[in-house]
């Protein structure tokens, strides 16, 4: 919003009427007769700065209608009041209006309010960092140089890439070395950050980093790593990443990087580590020199400012920490499970032949189906091929829950007695004997693509070879047409014994 103050100044400057009327969004009448009636009183450059809007307005046209006098924000107090935690200029403006509206006077637009602030701030030439409130952001990146561990026994260096966290109030810094820079480490060093500073700030701004933000365009709102995203809600702070290739947005960290570097990486650059504990070790004690160093222009330390300061203004940790989670996409079986690292974990039946999504932790495996949680088990460890199943998954009258034993060892009886004894040790395998249901019915199926006949028949030469078949054994037979070549050998044998004349014993035997 242009002024007359900002219009005259900048014909002062020399702008031209047509280039004023451009930049205000004013025609070039109104700008003409301004600039004519601030040279029919004489005005001059220095009068113009000792005048208020009002005051020039009252010079440049004394017989039109005065126009309402607008209330002057104190932007002093305005700018001492954006220190404490909570406040925004947003705040601060609304605040403005109700006095305004409560005296019945004039108010000043939203935008020509934050136009005028910022126009106070660069005027008197104010630091920028007091737009930092105590407890409320902090910054987090990878720092662009890394170290080395060295293997004990064969000499060959790994890279350390280095974590850095900042909080901008009071410039505390938290360092960690990690071995890479997967979600795995990304999300441990927030972890591992907020058990440093002992609480957590409202907003964590990193950089658009793939590990942390999947995708971040300019007028959609940022996509997070769901790991990512689980972590924030977990400890309840927001996460708003920096603008593409914006660093100003994280000013904070970034300055922090050089300093860190100094000071750890350049302290430790000619000792030797061989283990990644050794070294955060190391970074650590670096790092507690760091934060108590005294500032150079302004009293304390990072450390005496973060806790004298900014701790109080920190959300309090949560009992226990984060756990990180991983996720994986699987097809729901016959069964109503899903297998995951070889365990097999039961669903509502109704999701039978659907892809799930399933979040997995240390502890528990939680299942997903388009957002919403149908499922959650305790995660099995031990001898694979575990199963836990949930009864109320189980549907009351479903065919493939009315299989025993008998009935699939009877139904392979009826294809022969070579498949029967294979789903008898089939069977006999498991400790619990629902465990072996798939596997007799993957073996049975079998018949329907290949016939009864060569399934018998391949259950025939698995059991010759094999102790206990199974499906794999018995389908890679009939894949590759072994039965096939037993039975047309078993045919040449039987037709030679029918049409040759054969000589019994009898006419051998000596009388």
């Amino acid at each position: 919003m242009y002024d007359n103050k900002t219009i005259i100044k900048l014909h002062f400057d020399g702008v031209s009427i047509r280039q004023i009327a451009e930049r205000s969004k004013k025609s070039r009448n109104t700008i003409s007769r301004i600039i004519t009636a601030a040279k029919s009183v004489n005005l001059t450059p220095e009068q113009l700065d000792s005048l208020s809007d009002d005051e020039l307005t009252l010079l440049l046209f004394p017989n039109k209608e005065l126009m309402p006098v607008y209330a002057q924000p104190d932007y002093a107090y305005c700018h001492k009041e954006l220190t404490k935690p909570g406040v925004t200029l947003s705040t601060l403006y609304q605040e403005y209006v109700f006095q305004c509206q409560s005296a019945h006077v004039p108010f000043y637009k939203r935008s020509y309010f934050f136009e005028k602030y910022a126009d106070y701030v660069k005027k008197n030439r104010l630091t920028m960092h007091i737009s930092h409130k105590p407890g409320d952001k902090v910054m987090v990146d990878w720092n662009g140089k890394t170290m080395n561990i060295i293997n004990r026994y064969t000499g060959e260096l790994s890279t350390v890439y280095l974590f850095v966290a900042t909080l901008p109030f009071s410039m505390y810094c938290y360092v960690q070395g990690c071995l890479s820079m997967k979600t795995e480490d990304w999300i441990d060093c927030h972890i591992n950050m907020f058990e440093y500073f002992d609480g957590v700030p409202r907003l964590l701004i990193p950089d658009n980093l793939k590990t942390g933000v999947v995708s971040h365009k300019k007028y959609e709102d940022p996509v997070l790593n769901k790991s990512y995203q689980e972590m924030a809600e977990y400890y309840g702070i927001t996460v708003i990443p920096a603008r593409v290739r914006m660093p100003k947005d994280k000013a904070a960290v970034e300055g922090s990087v050089g300093n860190i570097t100094n000071a750890v990486i350049g302290h430790l650059r000619n000792r030797k580590f061989f283990s990644l504990e050794e070294l955060n070790k190391a970074i650590h004690k670096e790092l507690e020199v760091f934060n108590t160093n005294p500032f150079q222009k302004r009293d304390g330390s990072r450390l005496s400012v973060y806790e004298d300061e900014e701790k109080d203004h920190m959300l309090p940790l949560p009992e226990k920490p984060f756990e990180l989670s991983t996720w994986k996409t699987a097809t729901v079986q016959l069964n109503y499970h899903i297998s995951i690292d070889k365990m097999n974990y039961s669903v509502p039946y109704e999701y039978v032949g659907k892809k799930v999504e399933t979040k997995i932790s240390k502890q528990n495996i939680v299942i997903y189906y388009k957002g919403t949680c149908i499922a959650s088990h305790r995660r099995l460890y031990g001898r694979k091929n575990q199963y836990s199943t949930n009864d109320s998954h189980m549907p009351k009258n479903h065919q493939y829950f009315s299989w025993n034993a008998d009935r699939f060892i009877n139904w392979g009886e009826s294809i022969g007695p070579n498949t029967k004894t294979v789903i008898e040790k089939h069977i006999h395998r498991y400790r619990v004997e629902e465990q072996s249901y798939k596997g007799c019915m993957s073996i049975l199926k079998l018949a329907d693509k290949y016939t009864a006949q060569r399934l018998e028949n391949a259950c025939a030469i698995a059991l010759e070879h094999i102790p206990n078949p199974t499906y794999k054994n018995i389908r890679l037979i009939l894949e590759a047409g072994q039965d096939e070549m037993i039975s047309k050998e078993n045919e040449d044998d039987t037709s030679i014994q029918e049409h040759a004349i054969l000589r019994g014993a009898d006419y051998y035997r000596r009388k």
